[in-house]
């Protein structure tokens, strides 16, 4: 039988730790340096420590620890023994974590406190102890179709969604980073997000799955922090949201680039606006990546440096080996600049949600992922995201989507962010109002001016809320509903 190309993810830590023992796998914040041969060797005792607590390959394993080596150890011993991960907020409550181990009938909990309901291996001195005392070797599972994790969304509230994502399926998104993003051996890329959400742990075990060097430097921490670190441990890629790049052009000093030595910065997780991605470039480092993906999906499309700026507002065109589409509501391909839903195309797609068949026929279709997201394509292959399905407005009978008046409002030079939603109307269905953070004197009816100058009468917010800061997920995400919750009732 022909032996695959492709490495199981593991295997790839002990194919590195044998071609290069003593290259630093991991870098701690308090300088600890972890090699690929003493990280290889503390995946296997993990993973042999594991099976003789009963783990069994197949079993899906929640595990909920702060974003340290040791989590990275623990998620890499799984991959070895062939548990399923179950990737698990640690700041989420003790309830949120029952539930959520509960619907995906999670065998254990790996965490360092008590999660109800459910069996949990705290990890403590004698749990080190034990994996101490366990050896290297042992019968692992390798085949690279077995299942990896359960790819989370970011949502913990309702029904929970998540396919089950194998080792083949990550490694084909590996690759194409390499392409995309140049990932490869010699880098050292900094964690600066969370492990739990998709951007930190993808882009994480894609280096070391190339044999490059992770610093962890996980949040909490100030800008200037970062900053520091990445430029004094040698740094060449660095990962942040769009919440995340703000804080450091507000830290930069406009003389000189932030991060003069990086050789990728890369955004994604929510939308940037164009004319910060000429801010980003000036004042952070020119070697810029706008990524538009999904934890379920991985990557569609990707803004490159190069890309001329009258396409700033755009995501790019289609990601290495994937292909996207903007269809109406009959799937069928919409023409250019006209809005519709996206989807994408990829080798690395799951075939659905796991336990969840009502939401897989809404979103994995014929092959097609949906992403959830508004869009257009312009005539040069450009995809503009202008919102997601679930935020659109609907204006007596009219479409409107909140991304070009967000980023209209933070053109305005008081305007330091926004958020437009949907305002419940019992004459119109729904009005336009938009939440709003002041970067200086701004005042309701000046911005509402400035709206009707550059947008159509039914996109003009009835009413704008100023608010001292929008509420986000940990990745960076407007919390909407959260918005719509404060809203007054309309009469």
């Amino acid at each position: 039988m022909a032996r695959d190309t492709l490495l199981h993810i593991a295997d790839a830590i002990s194919h590195n730790a044998g071609r290069r023992p003593a290259h630093p796998a991991l870098i701690e914040r308090d300088g600890n340096i972890v090699t690929y041969v003493a990280f290889d060797a503390l995946m296997r005792q993990i993973a042999n420590h594991l099976m003789a607590q009963g783990i069994k390959a197949g079993d899906i394993v929640g595990l909920s620890m702060p974003d340290t080596a040791t989590h990275l150890g623990l998620m890499f011993g799984l991959f070895r023994m062939g548990a399923v991960l179950l990737p698990m907020d640690v700041r989420w409550t003790p309830e949120e974590k029952s539930r959520i181990a509960s619907f995906f009938g999670a065998t254990a909990v790996i965490a360092e406190s008590p999660v109800e309901g459910v069996r949990t291996m705290c990890i403590d001195g004698a749990w080190h102890d034990a994996v101490a005392g366990q050896g290297t070797d042992g019968d692992f599972p390798n085949n690279i179709d077995d299942p990896l994790w359960l790819s989370l969304s970011s949502g913990t509230t309702g029904i929970p969604k998540g396919p089950l994502v194998t080792h083949r399926q990550m490694v084909l998104r590996f690759l194409s980073q390499a392409v995309d993003l140049g990932f490869n051996e010699h880098d050292r890329n900094i964690l600066a997000t969370p492990l739990y959400f998709g951007g930190g742990r993808g882009f994480t075990i894609c280096n070391l799955y190339f044999g490059g060097t992770v610093v962890m430097h996980p949040p909490p921490y100030k800008a200037e922090e970062l900053a520091e670190t990445v430029n004094t441990m040698g740094v060449t890629t660095l990962f942040l949201v769009p919440t995340l790049f703000r804080r450091m052009l507000a830290i930069a000093d406009g003389k000189s680039l932030l991060f003069p030595n990086l050789r990728m910065l890369i955004s994604s997780g929510s939308i940037l606006h164009g004319d910060e991605r000429e801010a980003i470039k000036r004042e952070l480092c020119p070697y810029f990546i706008n990524l538009f993906s999904s934890t379920e999906g991985g990557g569609v499309a990707l803004l490159a440096p190069n890309d001329p700026q009258e396409k700033a507002a755009s995501v790019g065109r289609a990601a290495y080996r994937n292909e996207f589409q903007v269809v109406d509501e009959n799937d069928q391909p919409l023409a250019a600049d006209t809005v519709g839903r996206i989807r994408q195309r990829a080798p690395w797609l799951p075939d659905g949600f796991y336990n969840n068949d009502e939401e897989t026929k809404k979103s994995f279709r014929d092959g097609w992922y949906y992403t959830g997201d508004l869009g257009k394509v312009d005539d040069e292959g450009y995809l503009y995201v202008v919102g997601r399905v679930k935020d659109m407005i609907i204006r007596g009978g009219i479409n409107i989507y909140p991304a070009e008046i967000e980023d209209l409002l933070c053109k305005h030079e008081t305007v330091h962010d926004a958020a437009v939603v949907a305002w419940p109307s019992p004459e119109l269905g729904e009005e336009v109002a938009a939440f709003v953070v002041a970067e200086g004197a701004a005042d309701a009816d000046t911005l509402i001016a400035y709206c009707r100058s550059g947008l159509a009468p039914y996109k003009v917010p009835k009413a704008i809320f100023f608010i001292d800061d929008l509420p986000k997920s940990a990745q960076g995400k407007v919390l909407k509903t959260d918005l719509v919750e404060r809203l007054p009732a309309q009469t």
